[in-house]
């Protein structure tokens, strides 16, 4: 890895400090009286010592090297990486919401349950389902909290042989993996020529043990389910319940609603869909929506709109799944997420929607005549290319993911989903402008000229990056995170 960046353990000079402490105003006491002398260390520690200003202008460096939404486009597909209103945040930032504590008495809290019922009762309204928890901390989270809501149904009528959960090969990972940690068996159903369920190979499958079927719509590919109303019915036919993953709310909010497709349970990304920041180790939040028959089963505390018009966090619900976070959500997410759904309205979401799926077929159609498109047909919110018709240059989608770098773009989701060889997944979203996606398509439409006549070039990107190409799979098999003077 080459870097000309130095390590602040290299500017690091004897000596020198960044902050000055007062002399020490009470009684010293011996550290071991507070902690094991086998727990303390017998060396002095090696921190780097440096000045304030080289302190500040280190780290403000580093921060500009940085790739965010605020300096460039994020078309990573399956993520929703859009442009996140700042009016959000400086709502949230309100000292009524930042200065709360979850200790605070019910009488104190008002406005905060009121928010949380409104954003539940919002939520509803735009899936279709009857009732909603926010605890949940991410989508994966939700989707465990969703298929533990099925299972404790399933029990509850002391039908415990369903302990089967299909799912499509174009779902996302985390489907199987959730459904798997909540005790279910997984069967996995292959893709049709379409890019959807094949539902011949779903049907063989169904039987009395499923306890479900989780979808993912639009799929990884970007392909909404065309199917979606006869799989519903061939799986409620046989007694199992339809698990929406919504993490790609993003192509259908405002208009078309899972529970009217028949779907029992759904969870959606607050952080992707409803503009709250998403990426970088950031709180997310993945609420859980159901039909009413699930609501009992909901985790608990619930918030609940009383018949005097107050609010309250009530814990007498016997059939609840019990609590799946500690205290009740990352709430300065859902008040981003409540703000963003209020100062759009109805018409404005349903446009957001529209507008990305606009913008992923107007680009699709661009450069589907200079990459290979697996399926070829109306996309939803992003869509899916592959390098197919570059094989004989070499050159892999890894490759270009790289030579972008060098023309200012971040890469999209490269290598998935899976069920598409060297796949490139693109979501432009929304907000971005014509001009944006005229310039993406150009640059990737001038790395496949570059790939056909300067094929080194490609293969050896990225070349005007701080960081060049390293061994990623040495680095994944054996980082080196610890510096070490020699």
């Amino acid at each position: 890895m080459i870097t000309s960046e130095p390590l602040i353990f290299e500017l690091s000079a004897s000596g020198r400090r960044a902050s000055t402490l007062p002399a020490c105003d009470v009684p010293e006491v011996p550290v071991e009286t507070l902690i094991p002398v086998e727990l303390l260390t017998q060396q002095e520690s090696k921190l780097p010592e440096l000045s304030e200003v080289d302190v500040v202008r280190h780290f403000t460096r580093l921060s500009t090297l940085n790739y965010g939404l605020d300096t460039g486009f994020y078309p990573l597909g399956s993520c929703t990486m859009k442009y996140n209103p700042k009016v959000n945040e400086k709502l949230a930032r309100l000292p009524g919401f930042t200065a709360l504590h979850p200790y605070q008495p019910e009488s104190m809290t008002q406005g905060a349950l009121q928010l949380m019922a409104e954003l539940q009762e919002d939520l509803c309204e735009l899936t279709g389902m009857d009732g909603f928890t926010l605890q949940p901390a991410a989508g994966a989270h939700g989707e465990l909290t969703g298929m533990l809501i099925i299972r404790a149904y399933h029990q509850h009528r002391g039908d415990l042989k369903r302990t089967k959960v299909i799912v499509p090969d174009a779902a996302h990972g985390t489907n199987p993996a959730t459904a798997a940690m909540a005790g279910f068996e997984i069967i996995v159903v292959p893709s049709n020529e379409r890019g959807g369920v094949d539902l011949e190979e779903l049907k063989k499958v169904i039987n009395d043990e499923v306890a479900a079927l989780m979808l993912t719509n639009p799929n990884t590919v970007g392909l909404f389910e065309e199917n979606i109303i006869e799989i519903t019915k061939l799986i409620h036919d046989a007694g199992g319940l339809l698990y929406y993953d919504g993490a790609n709310t993003n192509a259908i909010m405002g208009i078309t609603r899972p529970g009217d497709m028949g779907f029992d349970v759904i969870h959606l990304n607050l952080h992707k869909t409803f503009a709250t920041p998403h990426g970088g180790g950031g709180p997310g939040s993945g609420p859980v929506g159901v039909k009413g028959f699930l609501a009992p089963f909901l985790p608990k505390p619930g918030v609940i709109r009383r018949e005097d018009g107050t609010f309250t966090l009530e814990e007498n619900l016997p059939l609840s799944i019990g609590r799946v976070r500690s205290f009740y959500a990352n709430f300065n997410v859902l008040v981003k997420a409540y703000c963003y759904i209020r100062s759009l309205g109805g018409a404005g979401l349903r446009a957001a929607s529209e507008n990305a799926v606009l913008n992923a077929n107007y680009l699709m159609s661009i450069l589907k005549e200079h990459y290979f498109l697996p399926f070829d047909r109306v996309c939803k919110h992003e869509f899916v290319i592959t390098p197919k018709n570059l094989k004989a240059t070499g050159v892999h989608t890894l490759d270009i993911a790289k030579r972008l770098l060098d023309y200012g773009y971040h890469p999209p989701t490269i290598y998935f989903p899976m069920i598409v060889e060297e796949a490139m997944m693109i979501e432009p979203t929304e907000t971005e402008s014509m001009e944006t996606l005229d310039g993406f398509a150009k640059v990737l439409i001038q790395i496949g000229e570059e790939a056909r006549s300067e094929t080194d070039l490609v293969k050896n990107a990225p070349h005007t990056t701080v960081v060049s190409r390293f061994d990623e799979v040495g680095a994944a098999r054996k980082p080196n995170l610890r510096w070490r003077k020699e």
